[in-house]
């Protein structure tokens, strides 16, 4: 599982007028079950992507189809985790295929 984390690199006018293709990727990333959830960083200097996805490859392949990314709007940190302990709530995303 990854926890990746947005820094807007170019003004929020710009970040703006990316940001329909930008939930364009998001929700298609959601469809094929590779994101658990996003969100605006407070303040608004980014975001958050939580991704469950098998390698850090699939990932980068993946954050490469960003409009966010493919414009240089944001740069992207990933941070990969193993979950050890949670809410039952939160199994049903702890299968990837």
């Amino acid at each position: 599982m990854f926890v990746v984390v947005l820094k807007y690199r170019k003004s929020l006018e710009e970040v703006d007028a990316l940001l329909p293709a930008h939930v364009k990727f998001l929700d298609e990333q959601y469809a094929q079950r590779k994101f658990i959830c996003s969100g605006r960083r407070n303040p608004r200097i980014g975001g958050v992507i939580i991704a469950n996805v098998n390698s850090q490859a699939e990932l980068q392949k993946i954050l490469e189809q960003d409009p966010f990314y493919k414009q240089q709007a944001a740069e992207y940190e990933t941070i990969e985790f193993t979950p050890t302990k949670m809410d039952e709530r939160f199994s049903c995303f702890m299968e990837t295929e």
